[in-house]
């Protein structure tokens, strides 16, 4: 309940990497539900207008991969009219990158 507050009713929410779209009751239903137990935290936040833009790190509670979100959120007034979320999986480089010997590790908790 705390969480519809933030949204218009006729908010839409886009998860552009699996190429769904949402209604409000839609997206809360599909995080209510799904498996496990996650925790989660915002480590970046940038505001421009009526664009919030936020990074998550988001991980299951019992260990294993943990997870990237970039999360653009459309404000209207101060709630949300629309949210389109980029998912990404954390790991290493694919192996024919580290092949190349190119770029090198970022320092732990390193967001920006």
């Amino acid at each position: 309940e705390a969480i519809r507050r933030w949204f218009l009713p006729e908010a839409t929410v886009r998860w552009h990497c699996t190429g769904e779209e949402f209604t409000v009751e839609e997206y809360l239903r599909a995080n209510c539900e799904y498996p496990g137990s996650w925790t989660g935290e915002v480590v970046r936040r940038e505001a421009m207008g009526e664009l919030l833009v936020t990074v998550a790190r988001v991980r299951p509670r019992e260990g294993g991969t943990a997870f990237h979100a970039v999360s653009f959120l459309r404000l209207e007034g101060d709630r949300i009219r629309q949210l389109d979320e980029y998912w990404g999986d954390d790991g290493p480089p694919p192996a024919w990158r580290q092949a190349m010997g190119i770029g090198k590790a970022l320092p732990p908790g390193r967001e920006e």
